[in-house]
């Protein structure tokens, strides 16, 4: 698998500088691009580069951030000229690539925090190209107040990529960003934003919403079941945003939430049969599994069907994780035979560790019985 951080090359760059020659036309595009890829590039990661990319371009640019920033808005307003911004209609989310975003985001963060009337009118601009939630984070927490009154304020923009930061920039628990601790604490100034968004025409901002609420639901449950009770039965698209948002609390089983969502209590569905087909599992293959599914109710019954993998960790103790194999009705005195497969190729985000693994069917948030099997490098 090519490395994330591969994204930046010097193809990217010969393209970065021919756009920024649209602004600066005496653009030294041959020094830039020499500088940035100097002797240790091939050792910095993801991250690094980009911020290693935002140092050198700030040599480049005028030494005053006001007039840097007025360079880059120029920037944006030449290419939205040259091709007009990506409409989410068009399934795009934004007109300029992740890697300018980042590079943007972090000038703004790094060298933008003091001046905040200058930076947020830029990150106004900038979100409508391309994403502006990793910079929000830092200005959020060096200004809590009055970030979280413009957020609110964002929540009523025309562009829906500024509505979509007003929710993806308070995000309490957002992938690869600053944690935000005092929202992780108290939601309430992030609850109207919610409010303003839950209805939005664009599914990108009801996205954001719904994975808000997913990460509120992590330190605050009560929060969002409160939520899923004041919402529920609004709209379709509401209702989406909300079973989305709630996917935490229905992988943790949470039984409140469970009966919000029809899911009752299990009585007279249980599982047969259960067969391990690969007891020993080599890591790049797949562990495969089935049994039959008994629904001995008079009635049709909705059921969730999940199941956890306990992964060994590095200490030899397992973790749990949830998988989701199917939510529906299931026919009364029905059996319905399941087989599942689950791969073990080896991705970035998961380490494997050989020996005892454990898998275990849920139903409706009920975890029935484990069974073994061995992971092998």
């Amino acid at each position: 698998m090519e490395p994330f951080k591969n994204m930046y090359n010097e193809q990217f760059l010969e393209r970065f500088t021919k756009d920024l020659k649209l602004v600066i036309p005496d653009f030294d595009a041959h020094g830039f691009i020499s500088r940035v890829m100097d002797d240790n590039w091939e050792n910095r990661e993801l991250k690094q580069r980009c911020a290693h990319i935002t140092t050198i371009l700030r040599k480049f640019l005028p030494a005053d951030y006001k007039e840097a920033i007025a360079k880059i808005l120029e920037l944006l307003d030449h290419i939205e000229s040259i091709h007009p911004r990506f409409s989410e209609i068009d399934d795009k989310k934004f007109g300029l690539t992740l890697e300018y975003g980042m590079i943007l985001d972090n000038y703004v963060e790094q060298y933008g925090l003091d001046d905040y009337e200058t930076s947020v009118a830029a990150i106004e601009k900038i979100t409508q190209f391309t994403s502006c939630e990793f910079v929000a984070h830092s200005f959020i927490r060096k200004y809590p107040d009055k970030m979280m009154k413009q957020m609110l304020f964002w929540s009523t923009h025309e562009h829906w990529g500024v509505r979509r930061l007003a929710s993806e920039g308070c995000r309490p628990r957002l992938p690869w960003a600053m944690a935000l601790p005092d929202l992780k604490k108290d939601t309430s100034p992030i609850i109207p934003i919610l409010e303003n968004l839950k209805n939005d025409p664009s599914r990108f901002v009801r996205l954001s919403v719904a994975n808000n609420l997913n990460d509120i639901a992590k330190d605050n449950p009560e929060t969002v079941i409160d939520i899923v009770k004041r919402w529920q039965g609004e709209s379709e698209e509401v209702d989406w945003i909300i079973k989305h948002g709630c996917r935490t609390l229905l992988k943790q089983g949470n039984p409140e939430v469970m009966q919000l969502f029809g899911l009752g209590a299990v009585k007279n569905v249980s599982i047969k049969d259960f067969q391990i087909s690969t007891p020993e599992v080599n890591v790049g293959d797949s562990l495969v599994f089935s049994f039959n599914l008994l629904n001995n109710n008079n009635q049709k019954t909705k059921i969730r069907l999940e199941y956890s993998i306990y992964y060994r960790k590095a200490n030899g103790a397992l973790t749990k994780k949830v998988h989701k194999i199917s939510e529906k009705y299931y026919a009364c005195n029905s059996t319905t035979p399941i087989t599942r497969k689950h791969s073990f190729k080896v991705v970035t985000t998961r380490k494997f560790h050989s020996g005892l693994h454990q898998v275990a069917i849920i139903i409706n948030g009920k975890e029935f019985e484990k069974h073994d099997f061995e992971l092998i490098e």
